[in-house]
This record gives structure tokens, sequence and C-alpha cells, in this order.
């Protein structure tokens, strides 16, 4: 390899190594994330009332490198406790916990972002991809996105009740995240 070559690789792998990614600082009470679920004569959405996020990327491309996120089912609420309480059971009592992890992210052929992770839930880690947005105004991100899921895929239960009401197995998980550029 010529002089000349590998100065400028040197170079480029010098700015590379300086370039870090930006953090989110999240603000929960703009951010949401939400459950939408379908029973028998009727549908509901859970909304998560705390959570853990961590968030980074590069804030110009908005280009994910890294997202986490740990909740408490406990703090998963359906506007009706007595609902919440069987959700409770249904995942093996206790404090039943769920996490996601982020592991790459692409822009499919259509040109939507698409981004992939680990999504935990009652022990059991899958991989899910889903479509997502993510939009910059001054230092603040918005990243918006949905997944469908199959809540059988985790190792848990058809949810059936008095033997007529069932909870379909296929939930839509939303979330809106909005976080300042640190």
């Amino acid at each position: 390899m010529k002089p000349q070559a590998i100065l400028s690789l040197i170079g480029l792998l010098s700015t590379l190594a300086c370039v870090q990614a930006a953090t989110l600082e999240v603000d929960k009470g703009r951010s949401r994330i939400q459950v939408d679920a379908k029973a028998t004569g009727h549908n509901f959405t859970g909304t998560l009332k705390d959570f853990t996020a961590s968030v980074s990327g590069d804030p110009a491309s908005l280009q994910p490198s890294g997202f986490m996120l740990d909740w408490k089912f406990n703090d998963l609420d359906t506007d009706d406790a007595k609902r919440d309480k069987e959700m409770l059971k249904w995942l093996g009592g206790g404090n039943p916990k769920g996490s996601f992890k982020f592991t790459k992210s692409w822009t499919a052929k259509d040109g939507t972002q698409q981004a992939m992770g680990t999504l935990t839930i009652n022990g059991v880690s899958k991989n899910v991809s889903f479509p997502y947005t993510a939009k910059k105004d001054g230092d603040w991100v918005t990243v918006d996105g949905k997944v469908a899921m199959d809540y059988q895929n985790f190792s848990l239960p058809i949810i059936r009740a008095m033997a007529v009401m069932t909870v379909d197995p296929k939930l839509v998980v939303r979330f809106h995240v909005v976080g300042k550029v640190k």
C-alpha cells in the first residue's frame, strides 16, 4: 500500500473514532408507550406509567446506535384495576418485568426506516422488527413506531374468562418517545 493511501486510511479511521453518538434524555411526561389489545366484545389500551429508557444515535442523521427499554408490568395501566391484577397473575405474579434492546436499523426498499431488537417478556426473548420515524426540532427528537406481536410467542397462554371472553393474542405496541439531545 502506498504511503499516501495509508495516511488517508489513518485519517479516515481517526475521524470515525472521534464521531460519537449523542444521547437522548427521554422526557417521560411527553413520551408514551402503549399496548393495544382486542378482546371479545371490546378493545382496550394499556399505558406504561413508568419505564427506564436509554437512547443514543447520530444527532445529524437520526440513525439510532442504541435503545434500551426496561419496565415493570405493575406500571402497565389499562384503566381497569381488576384487569390489571389479573394480568399480573397471568404473567406469573410477583413483579414481572420486560425489556427491549435495539440491535440494528436499516432503510427498507420502500424508504421506510426499520429497526430490530430483542424483546423479553416472561423470561422469553424474541427478535422483533418494526418501522419507525425520527424527527428533530431544535434539540428535541421524537421517535414514533409500532410493532405487532403475539403474546403466545412468549410462552403465555391464551387469556380466557367466563368461557366466552378471550383476549386476542395479537397485540400492537405503540411508542412515542420524546427527548432532548445531550
